[in-house]
């Protein structure tokens, strides 16, 4: 008896759990700007970034709509917009910090204290990762100074260690195990001495001042060696360092008919380094948080 009793209970608490589910579901609406809000977020992660006007043709809803749901998204800690393009992307506040900052991510960190660059500074700005025999730009500040002459970018933009002052900047402070393995993907086929010693002096300059510049130019033939002769800009460039190593750089770029080099760096160095130690504190800062 004493089973069968115990099976009664059973059978009828079940039965109530039932009942129960029904008048929810009969009942309980849900949430409509939930369900919307979850929909731009599923979609921005599923592209791994995307601005409004993707979304508005992705999911149909009006822009006036989607804006208030990116900002309060945003404002939640959810996704964050890049300046470089206006793209709304996934945000790791609340995944953790990994332990390996040179990740794409770093944008995120580095992309307030670009804005705040761009009003320090009349020039613009762009954070670059490296990426295997070259560097990559991650974001960049151009947008909000609108020089058309000058635009940086776009994101994934491949820079060379060689003829940048980015490039050169991250080499100049790498330890020597990791220059060399940059460095021999870089060299010509037919050894030449010469260029050997005018990397190393180059790369010894930038250490002893603190900062990089594309001057002088290096004869080896890597991405953008045509350009950095014939574009009319210079760059002044300093890594951002964490731990002890650079996990990127970041620059200022100007036209060179319209300052001097010397002019640049008296006025914006300070600025530019500044930015750089912000962005390896942040990094620091969200690391130990997580």
């Amino acid at each position: 008896m004493p089973c069968a009793a115990g099976l009664l209970f059973r059978t009828v608490k079940e039965e109530m759990a039932r009942e129960e589910r029904r008048l929810i579901e009969r009942k309980v609406k849900t949430v409509r700007a939930l369900e919307r809000g979850l929909q731009v977020l599923s979609e921005i992660d599923r592209r791994k970034g995307a601005n409004l006007h993707e979304l508005h043709l992705a999911l149909g809803l009006p822009k006036a709509t989607l804006l208030r749901m990116v900002v309060t998204l945003g404002k939640h800690g959810h996704i964050w917009q890049r300046l470089a393009d206006g793209a709304f992307l996934p945000s790791m506040r609340h995944g953790g910090f990994p332990h390996d900052p040179t990740c794409p991510q770093v944008a995120e960190i580095a992309s307030p204290h670009l804005a705040r660059l761009s009003r320090l500074v009349a020039w613009p700005s762009a954070l670059s990762a490296p990426y295997g025999d070259h560097l990559e730009i991650v974001e960049t500040n151009s947008p909000l100074l609108r020089l058309d002459a000058i635009a940086l970018g776009p994101v994934g933009c491949r820079l060379s260690f060689l003829h940048t002052a980015t490039g050169r900047a991250y080499l100049a402070a790498c330890d020597a195990v990791e220059r060399e393995a940059i460095v021999m993907q870089l060299r010509p086929a037919v050894p030449d001495p010469a260029g050997e010693q005018m990397l190393d002096d180059i790369l010894g300059m930038t250490r002893a001042r603190g900062y990089a510049l594309r001057e002088p130019f290096h004869p080896w033939a890597d991405r953008n060696w045509q350009a950095v002769r014939h574009d009319g800009r210079r760059s002044m460039a300093v890594p951002v360092i964490v731990d002890g190593r650079p996990i990127a750089a970041i620059n200022i770029t100007w036209l060179h008919r319209r300052t001097e080099t010397g002019t640049v760096v008296q006025r914006h160095l300070g600025a530019l380094q500044g930015a750089a130690d912000a962005i390896a504190a942040d990094l620091v800062a969200r690391r130990v948080t997580h």
